[in-house]
């Protein structure tokens, strides 16, 4: 059956031959706000009974639903019918009322990155389209007050290694009719899948692209995050720069910090070049975000770094503006690189 609240009205009126393209929207209105599918003055008995009969409104659990002691960051632990775990976290933006979503794409990873809790899980399974959509209602039914801004695909999984899913997902997130948040707010951040972000420019152009570096020095960044082996930073930043001249949008490039690892003078001079090079070559500088490394319990073998100041002083002397990102929860694990699908710490 169809998932209503993961279908756009042009993918309902399809599937559903009585409904049509007007009527199409007045139901997915419907299903987002939470309303039964029903015969009204503006959709024909024919088109409800007939959506009513190819589709449903599948839903998740919510498992636990912990809230920060430290900063206004919410995470939800959520359960799908087959009992399925993965983690969706409520984020504060600075305008009062406004709140991003860090959202999975699917139940473990099977990229391995040394510094994500995710990535000593495997992978379990890729998540629908609907269990991706559903984990943002879950979150707008919990708000007393204020609005979902935005979305960043940087929970649990890779999400260009679930593109199908995550691209119909974007699709119902921007849809007027459905979750009407606007796609230049929406980020979908990968371990980097060169292919993966050239399909994202060709059918999601107005997403933003988030790419983890770790570091710019091959060696560095290897010992890190094995995708290397298979696609190295050359090939990554090459897709990002054909994705940055389709869209006109600067990429996002994550670093974060592990003490000795890869926060070194050495790591920012390459990163700086990198970022000069790209510039050169496309004419948009990468958004450059810095991280505080974020503990994913025993047997870490990673320390935050201490350089985080000198490492952003390099760049700035080489012209290049960097942020060092709140990623917030940290007591609760919903920071960034804590997820696991557990629960809270």
């Amino acid at each position: 059956m169809l998932a209503l609240q993961a279908v756009t009205p042009d993918d309902l009126a399809r599937a559903v031959p009585e409904v049509s393209p007007a009527e199409a929207r007045k139901i997915v209105a419907a299903v987002h706000r939470g309303e039964p599918v029903a015969a009204s003055s503006a959709v024909r008995r024919i088109a409800a009974r007939a959506t009513v009969a190819a589709g449903h409104v599948p839903e998740l659990a919510v498992v636990a639903q912990t809230a920060s002691a430290i900063d206004p960051f919410v995470k939800y632990l959520l359960a799908a019918p087959d009992g399925a775990r993965f983690e969706a976290v409520r984020i504060p933006l600075e305008h009062a009322g406004r709140v991003t979503v860090c959202v999975s794409s699917q139940v473990g990873c099977a990229l391995a990155c040394a510094f994500c809790a995710t990535g000593r899980l495997g992978l379990s399974r890729n998540l629908a389209a609907w269990e991706i959509v559903e984990q943002v209602r879950v979150v707008r039914a919990g708000m007393t007050s204020g609005r979902i801004h935005g979305l960043v695909f940087q929970g649990m999984g890779e999400p260009l290694a679930n593109l199908d899913a995550v691209i119909q997902a974007i699709r119902v997130f921007s849809e007027p009719c459905a979750l009407g948040i606007d796609a230049r707010a929406i980020t979908v951040c990968t371990a980097g899948l060169p292919s993966g972000i050239r399909r994202l420019a060709a059918e999601a152009p107005h997403v933003r692209l988030g790419i983890s570096i770790a570091s710019a020095i091959a060696a560095h960044r290897r010992a890190v995050m094995p995708i290397t082996e298979r696609h190295d930073l050359d090939t990554v930043i090459a897709a990002a720069a054909d994705h940055a001249r389709a869209t006109g949008l600067a990429p996002m490039w994550a670093v974060t910090l592990l003490d000795g690892v890869n926060d070194a003078d050495a790591d920012a001079r390459a990163l700086a070049a990198r970022a000069l090079a790209f510039l050169a070559a496309t004419g948009i500088r990468p958004r450059i975000s810095l991280l505080d490394y974020n503990p994913i319990g025993p047997g870490d073998r990673f320390v935050r770094s201490p350089r985080m100041a000198a490492f952003r002083a390099v760049l700035s002397d080489a012209g290049l503006a960097s942020h060092r990102r709140y990623s917030g929860g940290s007591d609760v694990a919903a920071a960034c690189g804590q997820l696991a699908g557990t629960g809270a710490v």
